[in-house]
Parts: structure tokens; sequence; C-alpha cells
């Protein structure tokens, strides 16, 4: 599936970013389905990303957040399973999952137990950048003074 928002570009300004996410988000969706995950917004500001890593140690995964983005990474060694197998049907491949992040969204903790990782986000907007509330005053608008040039 191919998305072409050319028609958007052109009217919306500043929106490349955006733009950006979607195109790479739906190029990534046809190719990248392993691991499975899960992504879960348990309140307003808090959110959950469980991937299913069965077989993996918490020493061959590495997570890593850096503005806007969380980078998974499973690394297996490519060698061939011992034993003798009739079905291999529990994938042990190295894998990356990328995940973008909005503004002010941060990791907050991960966990490993009973193969699934568990990465906890929570969004922490600025003081500065959260709507505030401009008392009205009353009365007649003061009178500014021009400056001499």
């Amino acid at each position: 599936m191919r998305i072409d928002l050319s028609p958007y570009r052109r009217s919306a300004i500043g929106f490349d970013r955006l733009f950006d996410m979607l195109e790479t988000s739906a190029r990534q969706a046809q190719s990248e389905n392993y691991p499975p995950f899960n992504l879960e917004r348990l309140a307003e500001n808090h959110y959950r990303i469980t991937l299913a890593v069965a077989g993996f140690q918490s020493s061959e995964i590495e997570v890593t957040a850096q503005q806007n983005l969380l980078l998974v990474k499973g690394k297996k060694d490519d060698q061939a399973p011992q034993g003798a197998f009739l079905h291999l049907g529990i994938a042990a491949r190295s894998f990356e999952r990328r995940f973008e992040l909005a503004d002010f969204v941060r990791v907050e903790e991960a966990r490993l137990a009973d193969g699934l990782l568990v990465i906890d986000l929570v969004r922490e907007v600025p003081e500065a950048m959260k709507p505030k509330t401009i008392e009205i005053k009353t009365g007649a608008a003061p009178v500014l003074e021009a400056q001499p040039a």
C-alpha cells in the first residue's frame, strides 16, 4: 500500500515531519511484523508497548530512546538450534522495531518477564506549553505612549 501525501504537502506548511512519519509507518507496516506487539493507552499521558520476545534474555535486547524515536533491538546468534526438532515454530531471529514518539514522550521503564518486554512511556508536556486561562480584565485599555524615535 502506497500513500500519496503530495496534495497535502502542497497546502499544509510545517507538517513535513508528520507526513514523513506516516509514509515511513506505511512502508514498515508492510514488511515488519516481528516481533508482534501491543500498544495500550493506560491513562491520558501514560502508554505501554508490550512486545512478544519469547526466547530472548534481557542481555540480548537493547532499548534505545532518542529524540522522537524508540528503537528496540533483539540480537540472537544465528546458530542452528541444537536437537532433533520435528517442528521449529518459535522464532529466534534478530529483530529491530522502531516506534515514532510524539514530542515530550519519554520512556519511563522497560521490563522483561515471561517472554514479554513491557515498555512504559509517559508524556510530560512542559508547563510553558500547557494551555492556560487568561484573566479578562474590565475597563478601558491602557493608553500606550509613543516611543521617541
